[in-house]
């Protein structure tokens, strides 16, 4: 008995004292698979429908995953917060910039990009049935879908019938943040290949800016006195911007 003291005189007196304390970690954020079924973004478009869903559940639903510590819609959330919760603003971030944001690798950032362009394509075929021009609104929103969320200026010529009713929207060219070239013979190349009664002038200010600058009203005077000359008239020069819109015509300066 003296040997079996010994052994076990040093021995603290329970073992809870000795033994390490057991943490047990708790999740920042429960998984999409532990919320009530209705609740999952999945799941609730199936029972109630696409309008019943947030942006960021169907966000969620396009990424597909979240993060160990965040769950598909919690990094949609985050996604949104950037863009403010715009999501026109989403529209023109970049997939770098998709990526800096937290759970976002280069798949998922090419996901959302992919989804939105959809998006936009969608709104420029609705734009391209026939429509008839009767004020600058109508050029602002048939040609929306064109120039929307871009980061660099296009110049487009929109072609019309003696109806006034559109023919086709035509790219004229292309350019920077500043500015792009608009060819005066690629204009009514144009509008003469088609047979245009008329046309209407348009370009984007990236900046947001809409007022002319000297050399849109050099052009715009340019091209109105080369219609004429043509028995081609330019009906409107409108500068388009994600804000709004400026109209030489509305501002009786064409």
């Amino acid at each position: 008995m003296q040997e079996f003291d010994n052994l076990t005189e040093n021995l603290p007196d329970t073992p809870a004292e000795s033994a390490a304390p057991v943490c047990y970690e708790t999740p920042a954020a429960f998984g999409i698979k532990s919320w009530a079924e209705e609740d999952r973004p999945r799941e609730k478009l199936m029972q109630k429908g696409r309008a019943a869903l947030s942006d960021a559940e169907l966000m969620a639903i396009l990424l597909g995953s979240g993060t160990a510590k965040l769950s598909a819609v919690d990094v949609a959330k985050l996604v949104l917060n950037a863009a403010n919760n715009d999501l026109n603003t989403l529209a023109r971030f970049s997939i770098k910039e998709l990526m800096r944001q937290k759970g976002i690798g280069e798949a998922k950032a090419i996901t959302i990009v992919a989804a939105l362009e959809l998006g936009r394509r969608r709104k420029e075929a609705d734009a391209a049935a026939r429509v008839t021009i009767t004020s600058s609104r109508d050029i602002h929103q048939l040609i929306r879908p064109h120039l929307q969320d871009l980061p660099h200026e296009e110049f487009w010529v929109i072609l019309l019938n003696r109806a006034n009713v559109v023919m086709r929207s035509v790219s004229i060219s292309r350019g920077g943040v500043a500015g792009t070239v608009a060819d005066p013979k690629m204009i009514f190349k144009e509008a003469l290949e088609q047979l245009a009664s008329s046309i209407i002038l348009v370009h984007n200010h990236p900046s947001g800016n809409r007022n002319p600058s000297a050399a849109d009203i050099a052009l715009t005077r340019k091209l109105k006195e080369a219609g004429q000359f043509l028995d081609l008239p330019v009906l409107d020069h409108l500068i388009y911007t994600d804000q709004g819109y400026f109209s030489f015509a509305d501002e009786g300066m064409l």
